[in-house]
């Protein structure tokens, strides 16, 4: 066996001195439905508008409870209300403290409401 012989070093182009301007970038083609694809079908989950209907998030309850630690939880409202626990007696009545604000919280409850009771 003999081994294929060592391209010639003669053919490489010689290397600029000095930097260089990058080359424009090329357009792209526009973004449109991909051929083939049938009319009035979506081609990804959530390309299409989203409609509002009004409602948006008001209170956040945020839990933390890794595997042989110690858990944490936040609750927090737009009203104001700031509220945090460590333990899993205390987060637990967080939990239930969060769920009974959100039947007490004067951003969800209206007027008719408040007067009704």
């Amino acid at each position: 066996m003999s081994t294929p012989p060592a391209p010639s070093l003669k053919s490489l182009p010689a290397t600029p001195a000095g930097p260089r301007a990058a080359a424009p970038r090329v357009p792209g083609t526009a973004v449109g439905e991909p051929k083939g694809a049938a009319v009035g079908v979506r081609t990804a989950f959530g390309s299409g508008p989203r409609a509002d209907d009004g409602r948006f998030p008001v209170a956040w309850l945020c839990i933390s409870a890794p595997r042989g630690a110690v858990p944490t939880a936040t609750s927090k409202c737009l009203c104001g209300r700031d509220r945090s626990a460590v333990g899993h007696t205390r987060v637990l009545a967080l939990i239930a403290d969060h769920t009974g604000h959100r039947d007490e919280c004067p951003l969800r409850t209206t007027q008719e409401e408040r007067a009704a009771a």
